[in-house]
């Protein structure tokens, strides 16, 4: 086995952010993907090898010949890409780390558990801005406590969009992501996209508005708590009835396979222009309640929500290397504990 870190969808924009990251902890990756060219482009920027490969198919192959000690996925939708990748790396004991971001994708991890186990591996699910952020928070909240009744999580991105389009791998995960969830009594039940909005006022003072949004917060938060009910919400889910309406009406056209293939092939060439970050920081937020009337909340101030994208799998892959991982299917924080996030820029700033 090599001593190889693997990013898969290097050309895009999470994974130039993670080699740029790895880098920084002078590692240099095997930079993935489909187009020689944007792989060199990507390489002049942070160093590495080239591997150039069709598709996510031939990936998967690649790792069962090469076996490489530490695989990052980053391409989207995971519900079809990780199943593949996690299983070549249950065959070669390589380590797997993705940015799955939706209840679906993060079920799928999970229930490799006992292949990831038996492989003597770590597959880290959720390695992204807002499973990390909201479930750090989560678990200080409930260190040492038995579980409350109820848990929200609220991520607050604040991120520069470049110009250039949006992608396909990006749309896919979108559309993907259009029925609407909460856990209620234990179980993923149905929950309208874009419920139970609330302002908050954040620790610098401004105020922000979240919404329902079915994120894959959702079972690393009642994973972290074992609260029997949880919502998660994102400051991007629509709010107003006409945004809600209107993806109550895309949501169930999308249940059409082929009409949301179709529809991510088109949506992904549009034009995206050129905006500057919402706000100065990224937030991540929790509240828990327990039986008892308590309630605790938290707070997790960061910088560029894509930058500590980046710096997760990094970290994670640089961990990793150097033996701290453990066999089994983990999201960030339940496998590193909630401070995982300091490494990687973030501050608590928790309630009493």
């Amino acid at each position: 086995m090599t001593d190889e870190i693997w990013i898969i969808g290097a050309t895009g924009r999470s994974g130039q952010t993670i080699a740029a990251q790895l880098a920084q902890r002078n590692r240099q990756a095997v930079l993935v993907g489909r187009d020689a060219g944007r792989l060199e482009a990507a390489a002049q920027q942070t160093g590495g090898q080239l591997l150039v490969s069709p598709s996510i198919v031939a990936t998967a192959e690649k790792i069962r010949q090469q076996r490489p000690r530490v695989v990052i996925n980053t391409v989207g939708p995971f519900t079809a890409t990780a199943p593949l990748i996690i299983d070549a790396c249950h065959d070669t004991g390589s380590h797997y780390i993705d940015l799955a971001n939706d209840p679906d994708s993060l079920a799928a991890a999970f229930e490799r558990q006992s292949r990831a186990a038996e492989s003597e591996h770590s597959v880290i699910t959720g390695a992204g801005f807002g499973v990390t952020a909201t479930e750090s928070i989560v678990v200080k909240l409930c260190a040492g406590r038995p579980a409350p009744l109820h848990v929200r999580v609220d991520m607050l991105p604040s991120m520069a969009t470049a110009e250039g389009t949006a992608g396909e791998a990006l749309v896919g995960s979108l559309l993907g992501s259009l029925q609407g969830r909460r856990i209620s009594d234990g179980r993923l039940v149905p929950a309208p996209i874009g419920a139970e909005a609330m302002t908050l006022t954040l620790p610098d003072g401004t105020r922000a508005t979240t919404a329902g949004m079915p994120l894959g917060e959702l079972l690393a938060a009642h994973r972290a708590s074992g609260a029997p009910s949880v919502v998660s919400a994102s400051s991007a889910a629509p709010s107003s009835l006409p945004a809600r309406t209107a993806v109550t009406a895309l949501s169930t056209l999308m249940r059409w396979d082929w009409l949301r293939s179709v529809a991510t092939r088109q949506l992904g060439r549009i034009h995206v222009k050129a905006k500057d970050a919402p706000r100065q920081h990224s937030w991540g937020h929790a509240v828990a309640t327990w039986a008892d009337g308590t309630t605790r909340e938290g707070w997790l101030r960061l910088g560029e929500a894509q930058e500590f994208t980046g710096a997760v799998p990094a970290e994670i892959a640089q961990r990793l290397l150097t033996g701290s991982g453990r066999p089994g299917v983990f999201t960030p924080a339940a496998l590193f504990g909630a401070d995982i996030v300091t490494s990687c820029g973030g501050e608590h700033l928790m309630g009493s």
